[in-house]
């Protein structure tokens, strides 16, 4: 098991850098970018300001410059062209694009992540304050769907084909089909100050003064804030798990051993969780890590918009449209990271339920 544990870490490193990559190259040739942006600013001040960029037109040098400027950035008409390349500084892009990707792998190795081109705050620094709010979110949405969906497959795997099976089957795919944000909405106007009652809050993950509340209301606090969240979450992520239980159920309940079981007298209960639950839970392990990722990274952009509350979903989001690069690029590696070493976790939890599986005998 070492071995393999091993050869999945360093095959870490060239899928890293192949995602970072693909990334760059792409947003080269994206339109638009961090210095547009500034000129589009500026083109929006009054014309003493930009009357300050202005200059040197009577420089046949510095004419050809600015047209050059002009035609590698719109909004660039009737600015200096050194304080378009001192723009191109302070954002880095006066070096040539290999050399950005490369300043870019060595930092990030050290998790150095650099500072918000907007912002003017470091990026991890941004990333941890976000982190609280998608942790909530994201958790709390795949323990409470898991923990409804598990056993609620496990009843209709047993009682497949009756009255029970088919209503749940209609009620969890008339859930799956409700978008999450349109759930969410129908909760707001019900229970949170809409057309008919206000119990719960709108806004944020805690109250005002929440620092000098005694931790009992705290936490009665937190879990008042996430509660219309994390049901609009949820309630499209049973459908998935609540299947794919079922049938992993179903495919284990007819095979020959658990008929042999039954026939040495042991109880239903007995078949169903000493014996079949341990295999016919192995395929449902390997959908957590996807579900959590899922929930945790891109789930939540739409419920954190809804509900204000400014997770790593609405960053994301914010920067990408901003083209605030180092928050875009270190949001990729850090998820990109945490998907891959959740993917091994999950394989790892495969030999702790299964001990007969070994994942040394085969090829990664």
């Amino acid at each position: 098991m070492a071995a393999y544990i091993a050869r999945r870490l360093l095959l870490m490193i060239p899928t890293i850098l192949g995602i970072l990559f693909i990334s760059f190259v792409i947003v080269q040739f994206a339109p638009g970018g961090p210095v547009e942006r500034v000129l589009a600013q500026l083109q929006g001040l009054d014309s003493g300001a930009n009357s300050r960029f202005s200059g040197g037109g009577n420089d046949l040098g510095a004419a050809a410059q600015s047209q050059a400027m002009e035609s590698r950035y719109r909004g660039a008409q009737g600015l200096d062209p050194k304080f378009i390349a001192e723009l191109e500084k302070q954002f880095g892009f006066d070096k040539p694009a290999w050399e950005r990707f490369a300043l870019m792998i060595g930092n990030y190795a050290r998790f150095d992540f650099g500072k918000s081109y907007f912002r003017d705050t470091p990026v991890l620094q941004l990333i941890r304050d976000k982190l609280p709010v998608s942790i909530s979110l994201g958790l709390w949405m795949t323990l409470l769907s898991y923990a409804i969906s598990i056993p609620l497959g496990i009843r209709k795997a047993v009682k497949d084909g009756s009255r029970f099976d088919t209503w749940t089957s209609a009620v969890v795919i008339v859930g799956y089909a409700i978008p999450s944000f349109l759930f969410a909405i129908l909760l707001i106007v019900l229970f949170a100050g809409g057309s008919f009652w206000q119990i719960f809050p709108l806004r944020g993950l805690t109250s005002e003064g929440f620092s000098d509340m005694p931790w009992p209301q705290k936490i009665a606090d937190y879990f008042w804030h996430i509660i219309l969240p994390v049901t609009s979450m949820a309630i499209g992520a049973f459908a998935t798990a609540t299947f794919l239980t079922k049938n992993s159920f179903l495919d284990e309940i007819r095979k020959q051993y658990v008929q042999t079981a039954r026939m040495k007298g042991l109880t239903e209960n007995q078949v169903l969780y000493g014996h079949v639950f341990r295999n016919a839970m192995l395929i449902v392990i390997a959908g957590f890590p996807g579900a959590f990722i899922h929930a945790f990274f891109t789930g939540s952009l739409l419920i954190e918009s809804i509900f204000s509350l400014d997770g790593l979903g609405l960053l994301s989001f914010e920067s990408i449209v901003n083209r605030d690069y180092p928050v875009v690029f270190a949001n990729l590696y850090i998820f990109s990271l945490l998907g891959l070493v959740v993917n091994l976790l999950s394989d790892l939890t495969y030999t702790w339920i299964d001990p007969r599986i070994d994942f040394e005998t085969r090829e990664v």
